[in-house]
């Protein structure tokens, strides 16, 4: 199946790896892939469809809250062109959209401890259904693949917590990205703060390279010059009441206690009711070649 809202990539830097595109286009997922105007030329003769590519309206970039001081000695990070790709599929009718990152290499179903490549898009259009059973379902997306070890028991799904890299935004949300760091626990917790819900599928992963690990993007904007410091302590001045600094993986890191948000609860759509068998969606497990 192919998922019913649009997906939309945003890229810097890595025309040349695609990873996100390449996954994508193996799927036959269809997607827009959103660039800067001096990289579009370049994106486009490398994209299997040159059309899919956006450029930013770079006044998405001077009215960006980077929630410091800095201005413009330094680039704003990724926020202002997931803030475009929001508007943009409000404008062309969807009432929600994807936004990824550019450096997801597969995404997988994880099932009985296995991780399952998936050949389709049907994984996406899985997590849409269920979160458009809900009235309040804020955010959603898959689980990094490295946090859900082999022979670890994990449910389905996590509620109320934060949705990394590879996020499904309801678009009538009252909010939109901001920050030169974390833009993505600070819009999840934005959104846990207000009473919304977001979910954290483990039924459904994504494999992604770590930070610092590839060249352009956030890497080569930040994290090779500074480190994770910065974007760590953005966080806790943004989020002191739930955040603390950590050191953890030989750097900087943040911590943030999402207990507090469990208290919030599904409500179900009017009308949805649910069979009580297992619906897998159309999914079949074949054997790779």
């Amino acid at each position: 199946m192919t998922p019913r809202y649009p997906v939309y990539i945003v890229s810097k830097g890595r025309a040349d790896s695609r990873l996100t595109a390449r996954a994508l286009d193996a799927m036959s997922v269809p997607y827009r892939i959103v660039v800067e105007a001096q990289e579009a030329d370049t994106y486009r003769a490398a994209m299997k469809d040159p059309a899919s590519v956006l450029v930013l309206d770079p006044a998405y970039q001077r009215t960006y809250d980077t929630c410091d001081a800095l201005g413009d000695s330094k680039s704003v990070g990724p926020g202002a062109a997931r803030n475009f790709a929001w508007d943009h599929s409000i404008s062309i009718g969807a009432t929600s959209h994807w936004v990824m990152d550019d450096n997801i290499q597969k995404f997988y179903r994880l099932n009985r401890n296995t991780k399952i490549k998936l050949a389709c898009g049907t994984g996406l259009w899985a997590m849409e259904e269920f979160c458009d059973r809900y009235l309040n379902v804020a955010m959603a997306g898959p689980q990094y693949e490295f946090f859900a070890p082999r022979k670890a028991a994990l449910p389905p799904l996590n509620m109320n917590t934060r949705i990394y890299s590879c996020n499904l935004i309801r678009n009538e949300m009252p909010f939109r990205w901001r920050g030169r760091y974390n833009e993505d626990t600070d819009l999840s917790l934005r959104m846990l703060k207000a009473g919304w819900v977001t979910l954290l599928f483990n039924a459904f992963l994504q494999k992604k390279v770590r930070t610092q690990n590839m060249g352009g993007g956030c890497t080569g904007e930040f994290y090779a010059v500074e480190g994770t410091g910065p974007k760590s302590r953005m966080q806790v001045a943004l989020h002191p009441d739930v955040s603390k600094i950590v050191y953890r993986f030989g750097r900087i890191h943040h911590h943030v206690d999402y207990r507090r948000f469990q208290t919030n609860r599904l409500v179900r759509r009017p009308g949805v009711t649910v069979s009580s068998g297992t619906d897998e969606y159309g999914m079949v497990l074949e054997r790779s070649t």
